[in-house]
């Protein structure tokens, strides 16, 4: 009996040990079990033990990483229509022709010099001179002159400044004209022409194609046809932007009149009697017109009259004598 007591006790101690450590595991499953549990529920990913967190860290940074850079795709997915509807509401590039037309005025003994002046300060800007002409004046005629050209827009400024130091700006008319719709039609025409002509040009270097010599000279006559279109759309081309790069300026010189008013100008007297040597300057004028058209028919049919009248008169004398 002394000898069986502590085997007892000791097996009872095992087995009761081994009981706690099955409610310890039966307690931790359980738990495991409603972590993950919690963690499918609530879509989280379950936290991953210290092993597996320390070796999965680099995959997870990468995964956040490349999640990341997809986002901003995501979120920038509208951008193209927003860059679309950008570009229909920025305004399209518009091609004006301008023009300015001026009429200046300055005193007759200086309208040479103020001419000359205006014209050599458009060779010292990005100005194209394309006529000019000058009338001086005389006791006969009224001096004039005219100047036209074409002035870059940034040089406007500085060719109206020196024309208003030479001359007094009486009028100024501007027109505009927009040139946008014949400059986007001619641009189109340009590229199709080029594109078309460069597929002939492609035809006609093709040596594998068998093609009789009929198709050929077509193809040549086609190819002539477009390039003598693409050359008249290209200098179309030219003469618009001319039009639109730079405003048409035309300037008319005119002399200065001095209108003179004295005390008598609406006097009727004072102004007949002005008038009086004008108007029997006139009266001579007629008179002398109508002799000068009278006096051949006096020569041709007065005279005979008048001589034939006298012979009979002194016929009937001598008869009554």
């Amino acid at each position: 009996m002394p000898h069986r007591k502590p085997l007892v006790s000791s097996r009872f101690a095992r087995h009761r040990t081994g009981i706690v450590l099955l409610a310890l595991a039966a307690a931790l499953s359980i738990a495991g079990c409603s972590q993950k549990r919690d963690a499918e529920s609530s879509g989280a990913p379950p936290p991953p033990a210290p092993m597996q967190a320390a070796a999965g860290y680099g995959g997870m940074a990468k995964k956040e990483d490349r999640v990341r850079a997809a986002m901003p795709q995501t979120a920038s997915a509208p951008a193209p229509a927003g860059a679309d509807q950008q570009a229909q509401e920025t305004p399209f590039q518009r091609y004006l022709a301008i023009r300015q037309d001026l009429n200046v005025e300055v005193p007759s003994e200086q309208l040479p010099d103020a001419w000359g002046k205006v014209r050599d300060l458009c060779d010292t800007l990005k100005c194209e001179l394309l006529s000019s002409s000058l009338l001086r004046e005389t006791p006969r005629q009224v001096g004039k002159a005219m100047l036209e050209m074409r002035v870059e827009p940034a040089d406007v400024d500085k060719l109206l400044n020196g024309l208003a130091g030479v001359a007094k700006v009486v009028s100024q008319n501007t027109t505009c004209e927009d040139k946008t719709s014949e400059v986007i039609d001619v641009e189109a025409r340009i590229k199709n022409r080029t594109e078309f002509r460069d597929s002939l040009r492609l035809m006609l270097r093709d040596k594998t194609t068998k093609r009789d010599m009929s198709d050929v000279l077509e193809i040549q006559r086609t190819l002539a046809d477009t390039q003598a279109e693409l050359d008249s759309s290209a200098t179309q081309r030219k003469v618009l932007e001319q039009q639109t790069s730079k405003q048409h300026i035309q300037i008319q010189f005119t002399t200065t009149r001095v209108l003179v008013q004295g005390g008598d100008s609406y006097n009727p007297m004072m102004r007949a009697l002005r008038q009086a040597g004008s108007v029997l300057a006139e009266s001579v004028g007629v008179l002398i017109t109508f002799l000068a058209a009278v006096l051949p028919w006096l020569l041709l049919v007065v005279l005979p009259f008048g001589w034939l009248v006298r012979m009979l008169w002194r016929r009937r004398r001598s008869k009554i004598a």
